[in-house]
């Protein structure tokens, strides 16, 4: 397991969220995204709690924000050299935004996700 500190990870969060394209970054809407220490189950690297933008319609309103838990302690548990921290972030930041536009994981897969 890599040693890396909570402000160093939330850091490399940030840089996977100015990857995510503008045009999609623009539309996202009431989500927010969080870097917590620890995972509710083991090996889960991420989570998204929420209404996917697909699913909400008319009655959607005055409603807490989704948000997105980025597992901290998971993730530095299956990697073994800096880079593949930068590359789980990524992957497990992208995952996670794809939920919140709703798109499930049987595609994301399919996508190469």
């Amino acid at each position: 397991m890599i040693e890396l500190s909570r402000d160093a990870f939330e850091d490399l969060v940030a840089e996977a969220l100015d990857t995510i394209p503008s045009d999609l970054a623009e539309v996202m809407n009431n989500v927010v995204i969080l870097v917590e220490d620890d995972a509710p189950e083991p090996g889960l690297l991420g989570l998204y709690h929420g209404v996917p933008l697909t699913d909400r319609g008319d009655w959607y309103g005055a409603v807490l924000p989704d948000h997105i838990s980025i597992y901290r302690r998971e993730i530095l548990r299956i990697c073994d050299t800096f880079e593949d921290v930068v590359d789980e972030v990524r992957i497990t930041v992208v995952h996670e935004i794809a939920h919140h536009f709703g798109i499930d994981d049987e595609r994301l897969h399919e996508l190469g996700w």
